[in-house]
């Protein structure tokens, strides 16, 4: 028990700062509550919308799988190096683990919860083909800005000429 009694004084001192901090911070601040204090400040813009309500919950659940990913190379690391040690118990245990967690993130990417990028959608192309006509050339479709007024240029004036 001699040994624990470090960390024991340790934590005691730290939760007795962490509560002496919080009571003298109430006790010596003053209270002056104000619409400009109790407003939200991000880097000194105002905020001009409402935030949203609430994140999709695909946010949380590739939150869980990147910890997962961690908890697995926490427990491959020390079955690589202890692997003789452990057995085959140890190589049942790491296997099941990881077909677990394998199915958890198939699971996920069937959802698609790792498309993060706005939808796509599947373009009709006949329909888009048909849109296009054989007479629309660059020179009938395309607006030159600012050419009013100016004298044409030999390639402008052979266009010029031939329409």
């Amino acid at each position: 028990m001699a040994q624990y009694l470090p960390v024991i004084v340790l934590m005691f001192l730290a939760i007795a700062f962490g509560g002496v901090s919080f009571v003298a911070s109430r006790v010596l601040a003053p209270s002056r509550p104000s619409t400009a204090k109790e407003a939200p400040y991000e880097c000194g813009i105002v905020p001009t919308r409402d935030l949203p309500e609430r994140f999709p919950v695909s946010f949380y659940i590739v939150a869980m799988l990147f910890i997962m990913f961690d908890i697995e190379i926490i427990f491959i690391y020390p079955y690589a190096v202890a692997r003789d040690s452990l057995g085959f118990y140890g190589f049942w245990a790491i296997l099941a683990f990881s077909v677990i967690f394998f199915l958890t993130f198939v699971y996920e990417v069937a959802r698609g919860g790792l498309d993060w990028g706005p939808l796509h959608k599947y373009r009709n192309l006949e329909a888009e083909a048909a849109i296009v006509s054989p007479e629309r050339t660059m020179a009938s479709t395309i607006r030159r800005v600012g050419t009013e007024g100016r004298l044409p240029s030999s390639d402008e004036s052979s266009d010029h000429e031939a329409a």
